[in-house]
């Protein structure tokens, strides 16, 4: 899109057909003309979502291939990942290879394996071999075993070498994701020397906007910025532009962690380092920011009562999408019953009180809900690092006075409803109720999370549907226990 910018002349004014100034006809005109555009703007991002797919399915070569050349890398990619894999591989062979590599990075692993899985062995080779290892490693890490002896037998020694020492760390953990092309400067160097090393070696290196400086040992005693270098004088010592005690992560540490730990400290590169603090590699900002995402993915599919999936939500087939959910369906189903159990214990006091059974739903539906949105906000506060398992004590404090002020906000507008349509009696009882309800229920969403954590289990496990459902039937007890105190049945 052209950046000129261009001025419109002032018109005469026998030129205007109403009493208008000049200035207003022509804002008027740009006006309309910017609407124009606005509506094709519009309408070909509506038509953007069909077009290749259109045009695979119609064999309209190229109308594909010009759609492929007009979209970014990304956009191609979010393309390739909605459509199956015959339409795919078509479409993705209709790239060159340079733009190919740059659209196969964007991709997921599971829809990476699933464009390779048609592809020749000479254009796999090829296609492998020019990824970054840290993706690579990504890409095989669900993939066969045969499947990823076939990758590391067709690429060079040097690729190979790093791929397998990538693979050799635990998944999920920051050296899975790191990148071990890295430009290391040693600390006795000037700016000009490093200078050197950095054209000698940055362009077989993922970045070089940071750069670590070791010793003789190769153990990590600082990093100094890119922006650093050029801006000093070429016979300043590097020791005196080196940030020490940099912050830094180990290869086995949690890879979610790592990446949460550069967003708390606005990094772009982060170092990582073995057990003995020699520098193996960088995690860098677009790997960090993949983690979390993963990360998040998987907090929201689990605290919604589903299993996380991996792939493009518009790829997925109908039965696979209910496998996922349908586990944690059966499990809250069976759970539910502890409902029935209670009703059934109950059953003498709803005999003699049988309009208790209208506000059953209400009750429970209250406390589901407090539950939930407690469970929701400390999942989500444990994983930005602003609660800690330490913390229980204060979060049961909290979340209760939280949810005995929510309960009686409640119960007013509860007891309104049950005085108008079943007396005084049980409104008072729907108003107590709702008070202990929302406490407990919020108190109980709270600490969840932070058990769970505790014992070592993930926190987004506790989700809300099992929060709700746990809640729901220790509610009834608390509804018709004190239905029989305040009425005396």
């Amino acid at each position: 899109m052209s950046t000129d910018l261009s001025f419109v002349a002032p018109a005469r004014s026998d030129a205007l057909s109403d009493d208008r100034p000049a200035d207003a006809a022509a804002v008027t005109r740009t006006e309309a003309a910017g609407d124009v555009v606005a509506e094709s703007v519009a309408a070909e991002a509506d038509s953007d979502d069909a077009s290749l797919r259109d045009s695979i399915a119609a064999r309209h070569v190229d109308a594909a291939a010009t759609w492929l050349e007009n979209h970014p890398p990304h956009r191609i990619a979010d393309e390739l990942a909605r459509m199956d894999a015959v339409h795919a591989g078509i479409a993705f062979r209709l790239l060159d290879k340079d733009r190919a590599l740059a659209v196969f990075e964007e991709l997921e692993p599971v829809d990476q394996q699933q464009i390779l899985a048609g592809m020749r062995d000479q254009s796999f080779r090829e296609l492998v071999e020019g990824m970054d290892p840290d993706d690579r490693a990504r890409m095989l890490r669900e993939a066969p075993a045969t499947v990823v002896k076939k990758v590391l037998a067709g690429l060079s020694s040097r690729e190979r070498r790093m791929t397998a020492a990538l693979l050799g760390y635990s998944e999920g953990s920051a050296g899975r994701y790191m990148t071990p092309e890295v430009v290391a400067l040693h600390r006795d160097l000037t700016v000009e020397q490093a200078l050197g090393v950095v054209r000698a070696k940055g362009a077989h290196a993922e970045t070089v906007y940071t750069l670590p400086v070791v010793d003789g040992g190769r153990r990590l005693t600082g990093v100094v910025e890119m922006r650093a270098l050029v801006l000093s004088d070429p016979g300043t010592p590097l020791t005196e532009l080196v940030v020490t005690a940099p912050v830094f992560a180990r290869a086995t540490d949690a890879a979610e962690k790592a990446a949460r730990l550069m967003r708390e400290t606005n990094l772009i590169n982060l170092p990582v380092v073995d057990s003995e603090d020699r520098l193996v590699g960088l995690l860098t900002i677009d790997d960090a920011v993949e983690v979390i995402e993963a990360a998040d993915s998987e907090d929201v599919a689990r605290q919604a009562g589903a299993s996380p999936w991996a792939g493009h939500y518009m790829a997925a087939g109908v039965f696979q999408l209910a496998r996922y959910r349908a586990m944690w369906l059966l499990l809250l189903l069976v759970a539910a019953t502890l409902t029935v159990t209670v009703t059934d214990a109950f059953e003498v006091t709803l005999a003699r009180a049988a309009h208790l059974a209208l506000f059953i739903p209400l009750l429970i539906g209250a406390g589901g809900n407090a539950g939930a949105q407690a469970a929701t906000s400390c999942v989500r506060a444990l994983a930005v690092g602003e609660v800690r398992v330490s913390d229980l004590l204060k979060v049961i404090w909290r979340e209760c006075r939280v949810g005995l002020v929510l309960g009686s906000m409640l119960a007013v507008v509860g007891m309104v409803i049950g005085a108008a349509f079943v007396g005084a009696q049980i409104a008072v009882v729907v108003g107590i109720t709702l008070v202990i309800i929302c406490g407990w229920a919020a108190t109980i969403g709270g600490t969840m999370p932070l058990l769970a954590k505790k014992l070592r289990i993930d926190p987004a496990v506790i989700s809300a549907p099992m929060v709700t459902t746990l809640v729901d039937a220790t509610g009834l007890i608390i509804y018709f226990t004190t239905a029989k105190l305040v009425l005396g049945i």
